[in-house]
């Protein structure tokens, strides 16, 4: 798609709308991970040293459109401040006399966090005059919030059309790994896709055996596609009333030319324990009273073996109980290999989703891979084909 950025937009003595995603956790009043803050610093630092002035757009939390003193983006102002190295000065609402006041009074370089804006019933609503309220408060609007651009709220969708609208820094960064996955990607590609269960990512698989070479299965997913081959798995997670689904999913693979990869071996356990007594058995040989935990070694070289043949390579999803050791083991040593495919120049590699992002960094190969997205529901949405509302109010017309 094609979109502008920041470097087709003049910020000098403007005033720029940030759109940011710094739903962040707090535990008693303090910034736990800032990993979202600090991905916002370039977009921020960008605007300033060209001379506008940042007033940052933002959720946090669910108030459900009413104040919520918990769900004060204030709480987040000391970690935001000391992620820019510089005051940044706060509005106690979004839009009205407080912003106004508060916008008014910035120089250039300065930079200003308006309150929670899910504090109004319209930011959800995508309600016009909330949106037109917000729009009023700058000259320019910059996205830079991909992790919630699958809403179609005010503050990521209606203002867009309301003020001459840009990608900042990281949704820029998104759109690109994305698009190099997927849409223009680099030959043959594979996708893995764990988690617990079928039914939740029934769209995501139908979407991806269209558009990959390569689709690898893990996790309590693996299970319910086991028993949909006729295999027993004993106690183990899985959707057994969902076998006829998973075994359409197997068919429109094999037509579409998509080669669909289930474990071969299986680490099985008789509790969900840290280092549990466990064995490696066939996946066709779990026994009725244990439960399977992981994908065995034969499995994993056999997932490092598509890697090699790959240029490309979507993640969405832990292979195993990943969680506690020793049924990590799949996760980690497949996400080690795919990060040093990407290190070696041979392999392109993008991952996503909450349980992915925090299964790679245990794994010490977060840093390995191409990109990794910080969004949640928006990267699985786009997984799944859907167009996101914030991302296409900044096509170009």
């Amino acid at each position: 798609m094609a979109f502008k950025t920041l470097d087709d937009m003049e910020f000098a003595g403007k005033t720029a709308l940030v759109r940011v995603d710094i739903n962040v956790p707090v535990e008693n009043g303090t910034v736990t991970d800032a990993t979202r803050i600090a991905r916002i610093v370039p977009t921020i630092r960008h605007i300033t040293k060209a001379g506008g002035k940042v007033v940052l757009l933002a959720h946090f939390g669910r108030p459900k459109g009413v104040r919520v003193p918990e769900m004060s983006l204030s709480v987040v102002l000391p970690a935001l401040e000391a992620a820019l190295g510089q005051p940044v000065a706060f509005a106690e609402d979004c839009i009205g006399g407080p912003a106004k006041k508060v916008v008014g009074a910035m120089e250039a370089g300065d930079v200003a966090l308006l309150e929670n804006t899910r504090f109004h019933a319209g930011e959800e609503k995508n309600d016009k005059l909330l949106a037109a309220s917000m729009a009023a408060l700058g000259d320019f609007y910059v996205n830079d919030a991909f992790s919630a651009a699958h809403r179609a709220h005010a503050s990521t969708e209606g203002i867009a059309h309301l003020r001459p609208a840009c990608a900042g820094r990281l949704m820029e960064a998104e759109l690109k790994a994305l698009e190099a996955a997927l849409e223009a990607p680099a030959r043959p590609v594979a996708a893995v896709v764990g988690g617990a269960k079928v039914s939740s990512k029934l769209e995501l698989l139908a979407n991806l055996i269209k558009k990959v070479d390569h689709l690898i299965i893990g996790g309590g997913m693996a299970n319910t596609f086991l028993v949909a081959k006729g295999l027993e798995i004993g106690t183990s997670l899985a959707e057994r009333d969902m076998a006829d689904t998973a075994r359409e999913i197997m068919d429109k693979a094999q037509e579409a030319g998509c080669t669909l990869h289930l474990p071969v071996d299986i680490v099985v356990a008789r509790e969900f324990a840290a280092h549990a007594p466990h064995e490696v058995l066939p996946a066709d040989h779990c026994p009725a009273d244990a439960m399977i935990l992981d994908a065995g070694p034969d499995s994993v070289a056999a997932i490092a073996e598509v890697f090699a043949q790959c240029r490309t390579l979507v993640w969405n999803g832990p292979l195993g109980a990943f969680e506690i050791a020793p049924f990590d083991a799949a996760t980690n040593a497949a996400a080690l290999e795919a990060a040093r495919l990407t290190q070696d120049g041979k392999l392109t590699s993008v991952a996503g989703g909450g349980d992915t992002v925090a299964a790679l960094n245990k794994a010490g190969a977060g840093a390995g891979f191409s990109y990794i997205s910080t969004a949640g529901g928006a990267f699985l949405e786009w997984m799944e084909g859907k167009t996101l509302p914030g991302v296409a109010a900044l096509e170009k017309e």
